[in-house]
């Protein structure tokens, strides 16, 4: 085979060198009249015959561990091969098979640190990108992918994912040395900077340089917390606070100027005084409502995270909301319509959580119904193992703009209205948070002019 052919030039030479001694001598024995010519052209050839036999098989012998050492350094596994003819070679063989055998476990062995050192990144939930001297990313991690999408193959400058003039001068500065060669800032930084959306996200860059760069290049360190439910929190309790306070202003407001003139012109006048105190009352009963909503909501956060474990009859829990809400309704001359399946099953929930939802729903919807309307109040089967409750009423309807907000503490789509029918703007809120903590779903639908539904959907116990 072509493979095995040992090239002629070296052939030759092989012989020639091994050759030359023997050859030499006879010819100085020849020069001394020791040898005849006959005898030395016979001698000669003899001993060519054997030297080029034996040069031969050194040299095959030497092809051959050339081959396997060069297999050897492909990462293949071949065959050891005989060379009892050259034993030097053969124990050469032996030890770079041994060698080789020892630098494969190495490099498996790195292989999976390597391998576990990226498991170990990848499982970071911040993002984190690793970029070198020339500020090229090096490395990432899964997280950095989820953020900023598949930053391509390496060598690409760490601007081409992260588009923040502020972040990209704070990592040169992070890089830069002076005429000595030495970094001449600080080894970290943050930087808080935005990631346009959509969704927009808040994020703070938490910059890292290295004593020295790693293996793969990596010089700084750049991780990505995401801070925006941290911010929208603040947000949502910033916007709270105000909106408690404000819900609470007014009363108070209210209470304070009827005690001063009750106090002052109309300490002597009865008429005065009795409808002064009619209107305290009232406003007094309306902070007492937004201040025992607020606590309910506070209670209901505290454990959302558990869920409620045991069956539920939603057909009791509906029929004693309809009993408490049955005279409101008449006062209003609105009818409330029941429609409770016989086979209906069993709720996973909390009597007195469910309670307080389908008594928010009916109530809003008895307050915002046309007169001479009815509220239909409707329980079903959904799918094999979820339960729903409709509520529908034939009120003025809600502007489709408003919908995704309805569930915000406070949000009113008409606030004059909704105060003066006596509500906190704290019942959706609530509703939402009890069917979260319930595992279930609440679904609006609203057309204006024809009346809002409201859907609760939660899960049904098993077996029923």
């Amino acid at each position: 085979m072509a493979d095995n052919a040992i090239p002629l030039r070296r052939t030759v030479v092989a012989n020639a060198v091994a050759l030359a001694p023997s050859w030499g001598a006879l010819a100085i024995l020849f020069g001394l009249g020791e040898l005849s010519g006959r005898t030395t052209l016979i001698a000669m050839a003899g001993i060519a015959a054997v030297t080029t036999f034996l040069v031969q098989r050194y040299l095959s012998s030497l092809a051959s561990f050339a081959r396997f050492v060069g297999e050897l350094s492909d990462e293949r596994q071949p065959v050891m091969p005989r060379l009892s003819f050259a034993p030097a070679t053969e124990e050469l063989a032996a030890a770079a098979a041994t060698l080789s055998i020892g630098w494969r476990r190495q490099r498996a062995s790195i292989d999976d640190l390597a391998a576990s050192a990226q498991a170990i990144v990848d499982g970071l939930p911040d993002a984190l990108v690793s970029v070198d001297r020339q500020r090229r990313i090096v490395r990432t991690n899964l997280a950095a992918a989820l953020l900023l999408g598949s930053p391509g193959g390496p060598e690409r400058d760490v601007s081409t994912v992260l588009r923040q003039p502020q972040l990209l001068a704070a990592i040169d500065a992070l890089l830069e040395t002076g005429p000595d060669g030495n970094f001449v800032r600080p080894d970290q930084g943050v930087v808080e900077l935005v990631l346009a959306g959509p969704p927009e996200l808040d994020v703070v860059a938490h910059l890292r340089r290295l004593p020295r760069a790693a293996a793969d290049g990596s010089l700084a360190l750049i991780v990505l917390h995401d801070t925006t439910a941290l911010r929208r929190a603040e947000r949502m309790r910033a916007d709270f606070v105000a909106n408690a306070s404000h819900e609470l202003k007014t009363p108070i407001a209210g209470l304070a100027g009827f005690i001063e003139t009750l106090r002052g012109p109309a300490r002597e006048d009865t008429a005065a005084r009795e409808r002064f105190l009619g209107i305290m009352a009232e406003q007094a009963d309306r902070m007492r409502r937004l201040v025992d909503d607020l606590l309910m909501l506070s209670r209901i956060e505290q454990h959302e995270h558990a869920r409620p474990a045991a069956a539920i009859d939603l057909s009791a829990v509906l029929r004693s909301v309809l009993d408490l809400l049955q005279l409101k309704a008449s006062s209003r001359k609105v009818r409330i319509e029941l429609d409770l399946p016989a086979d209906l099953p069993r709720a996973i929930g909390d009597h007195d959580e469910l309670i307080i939802v389908f008594q928010n729903l009916i109530d809003n919807a008895v307050k915002y119904a046309r007169p001479a309307t009815s509220v239909r109040v409707e329980a079903r089967r959904s799918g094999q193992d979820r339960v729903a409750v409709v509520v529908k009423d034939e009120g003025d309807g809600i502007p489709a703009a408003h919908l995704p907000r309805l569930t915000e503490r406070f949000y009113r789509v008409d606030t004059a209205r909704s105060r003066q029918l006596g509500g906190t703007g704290l019942g959706l809120a609530i509703v939402k948070h009890v069917v979260n903590r319930h595992r279930g779903r609440l679904d609006i639908q609203s057309t204006p002019g024809k009346g809002s539904t409201f859907t609760v959907t939660l899960p049904a116990a098993a077996g029923t």
